[in-house]
């Protein structure tokens, strides 16, 4: 694989803790560690802070380190060999339980691995445990802190996804996204989360919540990582990413939700157009066609008929473990017609095709991650309205950390692409942190 940093032995827990996935697969494959020694060293982790983080649904010490040592041993190759990887409990593994965040499902146990999470294993990776969800992936929160803060939302749903991973007791994880439970739990984090074009990683054993948005996801510490697992996840053997040969072109869109921009998302976007521009690239500011505001209406329909249809036995069998908001979603889908839900998705279509004329004029376009930083509290996973109108879109997208709100708390920069760019996408995003200087200071 040979990208990202070389590391040199010894290693003490707190090095090994903090390699990524591209740094640990190197050390690993050159015999500098091994994957039983990572794995120890991220499960004293997960010891010593799960008692305040609350990330993990499903975690079985002597399972991963029995994993961990068939690695060792040569029964497991591939270009992950011996990497821990983290699986959010909406999709399928055959050696934990699948619990979705719902009492409904407390011990469920499928016999078989999402596809996701097989291709993982396929490559080497050694599968940690399965990360806390919201409900059903939807927005009714679990107890995850966000390890910065422990008073403040992670976001969701992949809370326990982007918590294992901030706080560095897993290098890499599985999320998914139908709103922005990707993107915002990697915003509020500090993480970069990536959601690829819709249908870019095989959905096979994915519990949905809505089948005509959920996107699998990545939640990791560096692009690096990031784009080494997306390869994986496509079928193609990892390399390192290389350069793009010139700027790329970059569009400005501020959408018609700007004024849900809080100031730091505001002084964020500022900042990194600044940041760009000061690298020599100039920056086209656009806007979306005034119709687009109706795509938060259509995109409620959708969303609250495909949830509806997809828990209907849940509904009938278990209504009373249902927690109330998703009740309520539940009866506005059942309320829709059918002719209401067609005429949604037509409207959602042609939008898709007229935003691909749009966003083809560049290679990347900025634009906001988030309202602002994680909301106090735990009751709340956060506004996912920056990040929904681009999942419903189809639309790869990412996430860098790029700026500190008033109380010292990460906001992201989001970053777009035209429906299949995904590599250009991350290309874009590879440029706009090493010559942009897009990235988060360290906390003082």
């Amino acid at each position: 694989m040979e990208s990202g940093q070389r590391v040199s032995e010894p290693l003490d827990n707190a090095r090994l803790q903090k390699l990524s996935v591209v740094e640990a697969a190197n050390a690993i494959a050159r015999g500098q560690i091994t994957s039983q020694q990572l794995v120890r060293a991220l499960i004293d982790r997960i010891e010593a802070r799960e008692g305040v983080v609350r990330a993990w649904a499903a975690l079985n010490a002597d399972h991963a380190l029995a994993q961990a040592r068939a690695c060792d041993e040569g029964e497991t190759r591939g270009p992950l060999r011996g990497v821990p990887v983290a699986v959010k409990d909406v999709l399928n593994t055959f050696d934990y339980p699948t619990q979705m965040g719902s009492p409904i499902y407390d011990g469920w146990q499928s016999r078989n691995d999402a596809a996701c999470v097989a291709m993982l294993r396929n490559a080497g990776a050694v599968v940690l445990g399965k990360t806390i969800t919201c409900e059903f992936a939807g927005t009714h929160p679990n107890v995850t802190t966000n390890p910065l803060d422990a008073l403040r939302t992670p976001g969701g749903s992949s809370s326990g996804s982007a918590a294992a991973v901030a706080d560095f007791m897993v290098p890499v994880a599985l999320g998914t996204q139908t709103g922005g439970s990707v993107l915002r739990p990697a915003s509020f984090c500090g993480l970069v989360g990536f959601k690829p074009t819709f249908g870019g990683y095989n959905r096979e054993g994915l519990r949905f919540a809505s089948e005509c948005i959920d996107t699998i996801g990545l939640l990791s510490r560096t692009i690096e990582d990031v784009a080494c697992c997306d390869q994986v996840l496509r079928g193609a053997t990892p390399s390192a990413l290389a350069p793009l040969e010139k700027a790329p072109r970059v569009g400005l869109c501020r959408t018609y939700m700007w004024s849900l921009a809080q100031s730091e998302t505001r002084d964020c976007v500022a900042t990194v157009v600044a940041q760009i521009e000061a690298a020599g690239v100039h920056v086209e500011e656009f806007e979306l066609p005034p119709h687009f505001a109706d795509l938060t209406e259509a995109r409620a329909i959708v969303n609250d008929v495909e949830r509806a249809r997809s828990l209907a036995w849940e509904w009938t069998a278990h209504r009373d473990k249902l927690s109330p908001g998703l009740v309520k979603t539940m009866e506005s889908g059942i309320s829709i017609s059918d002719r209401d839900y067609r005429d949604a998705l037509w409207q959602v279509a042609s939008a898709r095709i007229e935003v691909d004329l749009i966003l083809r004029r560049y290679d990347v376009v900025v634009t906001a991650a988030v309202n602002g930083e994680a909301p106090l509290g735990l009751h709340y996973t956060g506004d996912p309205s920056f990040q929904a109108l681009w999942t419903l879109l189809h639309v790869p997208s990412i996430t860098l950390p790029a700026h500190r709100g008033p109380n010292g708390m990460p906001v992201g920069i989001q970053m777009i692409a035209s429906a299949g760019d995904d590599s250009l996408l991350l290309l874009a995003a590879l440029w706009m942190q090493h010559t942009a200087y897009i990235r988060m200071e360290p906390k003082a």
